[in-house]
């Protein structure tokens, strides 16, 4: 026996019938930092404090990041 229900929601609606925070305050916080970034100009530090923000595992999730970059493109940041 098969059952299929379509809910017809907003994706706001969605997350709280399935008992989800709202994080969209949260989510304004993280846009105006990038746009104060963006607007004040990016700069390698800048991106790697970034990204070390938004990596839960410190030191080894930036080890990845920096293996994909350098896999993107092509080896040509190795030393």
């Amino acid at each position: 026996m098969k059952v299929t229900m379509d809910v017809d929601c907003t994706p706001a609606e969605a997350r709280n019938l399935m008992g989800l925070p709202d994080l969209s305050s949260i989510h304004e916080i993280y846009l105006d930092k990038i746009r104060r970034t963006v607007d004040e100009g990016l700069t390698p530090e800048t991106v790697e404090t970034l990204m070390r923000s938004w990596s839960p595992m410190g030191e080894a999730s930036m080890s990845m990041w920096r293996q994909l970059f350098e896999q993107m493109s092509g080896g040509l940041t190795k030393k």
